[in-house]
């Protein structure tokens, strides 16, 4: 496994454009092939038969893969190495998300602590917490219990990482520039006008931004025949 460099795509930016196959989803079968397992191995035959084919596949969830639905790196002879690296923690991209994420969760809450400059309407705050795991205890909560110290008790919830916005983010940036202004543009909570307060209002863009720094790279790892 490893990461391809910002140098490297930008290096090949020039570079005529291939074509795209895009594999859509399909019922669930029992056997459990579906996209992947079809994609490697579409892949895997075009470079068989002489052409230059990569595959494109999302990460596993961590969730999912210890719930019925399994990984997400094929199966059989049409499978990505390393499996078990790519449905577990993998390169730590999906931690960075959960961080980022949760610094700005923890944001807000600290900054209507001290004072709620901003004006905040605390039953309006839109922002809620993730985590890579189903755990359906979490889904909805009470949070900030236990007194003054620790701020005003409200609703809120966990959602699974991969739902999160700062993952649709993630996908949709070109460069780290990019990257900061659409976290900037993120809106986290209303005021009792019901104007919007928007993530850079908290000054959390920047800091989001360093946490995924490395997550932006792609990953690239291989299939069973050496493909990329």
């Amino acid at each position: 496994k490893a990461k391809v460099s910002a140098e490297f795509i930008k290096s090949v930016k020039g570079n005529r454009d291939g074509k795209l196959i895009l594999v859509t989803a399909i019922n669930p079968t029992p056997a459990g092939e579906g996209k992947t397992t079809t994609t490697v191995g579409l892949g895997d035959g075009l470079n068989r038969i002489g052409k230059k084919a990569i595959v494109c596949i999302r990460e596993a969830s961590l969730g999912p893969n210890f719930g019925v639905k399994g990984g997400a790196a094929g199966g059989g002879l049409a499978q990505v190495v390393p499996m078990e690296d790519m449905n577990l923690h993998f390169t730590g991209d999906f931690h960075a998300i959960t961080t980022a994420h949760n610094l700005l969760s923890a944001l807000i809450d600290n900054h209507i602590y001290w004072g709620n400059e901003l004006g905040i309407d605390t039953r309006r705050v839109a922002w809620r917490r993730v985590m890579d795991m189903n755990d359906r205890a979490l889904r909805e909560i009470i949070c900030s219990l236990g007194g003054v110290a620790n701020g005003y008790p409200r609703e809120a919830g966990f959602d699974i990482t991969v739902a999160s916005e700062v993952m649709a983010i993630l996908c949709l940036a070109t460069d780290l520039k990019d990257l900061e202004k659409r976290l900037g543009d993120i809106i986290v909570a209303y005021r009792r006008d019901k104007s919007p307060v928007y993530a850079r209002d908290l000054k959390a863009d920047g800091a989001m931004a360093v946490l995924l720094k490395d997550a932006m790279q792609p990953n690239l790892v291989q299939t069973l025949e050496n493909n990329p």
